[in-house]
């Protein structure tokens, strides 16, 4: 997770969805550099959910064994506030687009009763060093997470995330906490330097057959 570590500066400033979840139980900020600008990197960022994109991370764990695409989906391109980017293959629910600014910043929520988000998840693209971008990632989990993991599938559907995120909510918050940063920060560590890869990977192709 060490390349995936964000800025001090980073872990501290207020990002795009911040205000969501004012009292979290739980903050978890990851950052990469990418070597290719904020436009190459959006699409792949714009595509995200199950039944979508995917998540580019842990696929049998959160796609249902499905691969994460490798190549950018024009019919996912276009990302609206309220459109439901699926956690998993099949859901309605979440997670939902709470606000968009295409090519700089995503942010993704889960609602849970009365409408007030569960979870925040916020994608941040900035210009870096010449054509490079810094992708900066903030998870905020409120403390109405713990009811929501206990309820996260339907008995004909679970997924192993499902069983995990289970585990966890029956588990002492300190505990619960300690290790929800370790699996977030394992999977979200795949997402980025899956990101990573297939944007630096399409750059390349592009700049290898200008002039």
């Amino acid at each position: 997770m060490l390349n995936c570590r964000a800025s001090e500066h980073e872990q501290r400033r207020v990002l795009p969805g911040d205000s969501l979840v004012p009292e979290p139980m739980g903050v978890w900020t990851h950052a990469i550099t990418v070597e290719a600008p904020p436009s190459s990197v959006w699409p792949w960022i714009a595509q995200l959910g199950a039944d979508r994109g995917g998540w580019y991370s842990y696929d049998f764990l959160d796609n249902g064994g499905r691969p994460s695409a490798t190549e950018i989906l024009p019919e996912h391109q276009e990302v609206v506030v309220g459109q439901v980017m699926p956690a998993v293959p099949g859901a309605t629910d979440a997670f939902l687009v709470a606000d968009v600014d295409p090519g700089r910043s995503l942010v993704l929520t889960v609602p849970w009763r009365g409408g007030a988000p569960a979870v925040s998840w916020a994608f941040i693209l900035e210009p870096a060093g010449g054509l490079g971008t810094r992708l900066v990632v903030r998870a905020k989990v409120s403390s109405s997470w713990r009811d929501l993991a206990r309820k996260a599938a339907a008995p004909d559907r679970v997924l192993p995330i499902h069983r995990i995120y289970r585990l966890l909510a029956s588990l002492p918050e300190s505990l619960m906490l300690s290790l929800g940063r370790v699996g977030h920060g394992i999977m979200e560590t795949r997402m980025l330097r899956g990101i990573k890869r297939r944007a630096e990977r399409a750059e390349g192709v592009w700049r290898a057959h200008q002039p």
